[in-house]
C-alpha cells in the first residue's frame, strides 16, 4: 500500500537549523496530483516504515487543503509535525478540525505572518508558530538587533518572539537576532549568501571543532571506514586532503582521488600530522555550519539516489560529486577552476561543471529535491526515467539516517 503512495505524491525538504547550528527538525513537503487522492494515514504509515526515532522530526508541509484536512482528521498521534497554513483557516471547517486534531493529540505548527495570530480559541492547539516577518519587521528586527550589540544589557523591542520559528531569513545579523538573542526555537532555511559574503571571496578554512574529532578518532584509532565518514561530513577538509594527498609533498606515483585510497597510503600517523598542521587556521564560525551540512545531505542524497549497491567506490565517488558540487562558494574562485585542483573522475566534473555525464541527473534531481518545486522534481524524473517512488524513498532514506 505504501509504494502506491510514494509513487502518487513528490516529496522536498528544507532544513530547520537550531540556536546551535544543527538541524532541529526538516519540513517535508508533500505534493499530491490532484487526480489521485492520497490517504493519510497510508501516508503516515509509508513514512513510518522509513523512518528512525532518533532522527529530527519532520515538519509535514502538504500543498493540499484537501490532503491537510485528511490529516486532522484521521491522522493517529505521531511524532510529526503538521503545518497548518493560517490562509486555509477560514473554510471546510478547519477550526474545528484543528482542535479535533489537537484533542487526539497532533503536534500542529501555525504558519503565517508575524503580525498574524490564530484566533484565541486555537492558539492553544499549535505548540509553535512558523512566522514570516513583513519587511517592516524585518528592519525593526535589524535595529534591535543593532541596538542589542552596542548594548548587550539593554532592553529593545523586537518583532521576534522566543520559541517560535521564523522562514525568509536573509540577513545575518538578523539570523544572530533570532537565534542569539531573541531566542526563537529555529529558523527555516538559512542565510547563505550573506554568511558567505563576509568572507568576502576568500577561501575559508575546515572546520576546527571537525578536525579535533578527526584527531580523536585517530588517537582511538577507529577504524578506515569511521575515519573516512568524519573526514568527508567537512568539504572543505575534504578537498584540502585529496589536493594534498596528490601533491608533491606526499610524492605518491599514483593519483588519489578517494579519501579511502588516500587514507590508505598515507596511513594514520601521517594523516595526524596533517591535521594538526591544518589547526591552527581552522574555521571557528558557527554560521557556517548549516552552510557545510546542507552540502554534506545533497551527498547523501545523491548517493541514495543511484543504488550503487556493494560498489563502494562508485557510491563514494557520486559522494564526492554532491559534497563538491557547490564548493565554490566556500573557495572563492570558479567551480571548475576549483575542480582542477584535485584529479578527480571526470565524471564528477562534467556533472558539476558542464551539466552532463551520468551523474547530472542525480545531481540535478538532489538539486530540486530542497525546495518545494513538485513540479520541476516530476519533471526531471520524468526527463530521466526515474521513478517518483524511488525519489521519494531515496529521499526518506537520506532523512532518516539524520541525528539529534
Amino acid at each position: 500500500m505504501s509504494q502506491t503512495v510514494l509513487g502518487s505524491i513528490t516529496l522536498g525538504y528544507r532544513p530547520l537549523w537550531d540556536k546551535s547550528r544543527s538541524v532541529a527538525a526538516i519540513q517535508l513537503f508533500i505534493d499530491a496530483r490532484s487526480d489521485a487522492p492520497v490517504d493519510a494515514v497510508q501516508l503516515l504509515n509509508a513514512l513510518q516504515e522509513l523512518g528512525n526515532p532518533g532522527t529530527p522530526p519532520l515538519l509535514l508541509s502538504v500543498k493540499s487543503p484537501q490532503l491537510l484536512r485528511d490529516l486532522l482528521d484521521n491522522a493517529p498521534r505521531s511524532p510529526y509535525w503538521i503545518e497548518v497554513r493560517n490562509e486555509w483557516m477560514h473554510s471546510h471547517a478547519m477550526p474545528q478540525r484543528v482542535q479535533r486534531a489537537h484533542q487526539r493529540g497532533l503536534r500542529l505548527v501555525w504558519r503565517g505572518e508575524a503580525d498574524e495570530a490564530p484566533a484565541p480559541e486555537l492558539a492553544a492547539c499549535f505548540f509553535t508558530r512558523l512566522l514570516r516577518l513583513s519587511p517592516q519587521a524585518a528592519l525593526s528586527g535589524l535595529q534591535a538587533a543593532a541596538r542589542k550589540r552596542s548594548d548587550p544589557g539593554a532592553q529593545t523591542d523586537s518583532p521576534v518572539l522566543a520559541g517560535q520559528i521564523y522562514e525568509g531569513i536573509a540577513s545575518r545579523l538578523l539570523m544572530e537576532h533570532c537565534l542569539d538573542q531573541q531566542q526563537a526555537a529555529a529558523l527555516l532555511g538559512w542565510p547563505d549568501e550573506d554568511v558567505l559574503h563576509a568572507l568576502q571571496h576568500k577561501a575559508t578554512a575546515p572546520d576546527y571543532s571537525a578536525m579535533v574529532k578527526l584527531v580523536k578518532a585517530v588517537d582511538e584509532d577507529l577504524a578506515v571506514e569511521q575515519i573516512e565518514a568524519l573526514l568527508s561530513e567537512e568539504p572543505i577538509l575534504t578537498f584540502r586532503f585529496l589536493a594534498y594527498a596528490n601533491s608533491a609533498a606526499v610524492g605518491l606515483r599514483n593519483d588519489i582521488e578517494s579519501l579511502r585510497h588516500g587514507l590508505m597510503m598515507l596511513g594514520y600517523k601521517q594523516l595526524k600530522r596533517w591535521l594538526q598542521e591544518q589547526m591552527p587556521q581552522g574555521s571557528r564560525d558557527p554560521n557556517l555550519l548549516p552552510v557545510k551540512a546542507a552540502m554534506v545531505l545533497r551527498a547523501r542524497l545523491m548517493e541514495n539516489l543511484m543504488d550503487a549497491g556493494v560498489e563502494h567506490e562508485l557510491a563514494r565517488e557520486i559522494y564526492l560529486c554532491g559534497l563538491f558540487s557547490q564548493i565554490d562558494v566556500l573557495m572563492g574562485e570558479a567551480l571548475g577552476t576549483a575542480l582542477h585542483r584535485v584529479p578527480l573522475s571526470s565524471r564528477i566534473y562534467n556533472a558539476t561543471v558542464r551539466n552532463s555525464g551520468p551523474y547530472a541527473p542525480l545531481l540535478q534531481i538532489a538539486s530540486a529535491q530542497e525546495s518545494d518545486n513538485g513540479s520541476a522534481i516530476r519533471s526531471l524524473c520524468h526527463e530521466h526515467g526515474m521513478g517518483l517512488e524511488d525519489v521519494n524513498r531515496a529521499l526518506l532514506h537520506t532523512l532518516s539516517a539524520l541525528k539529534k
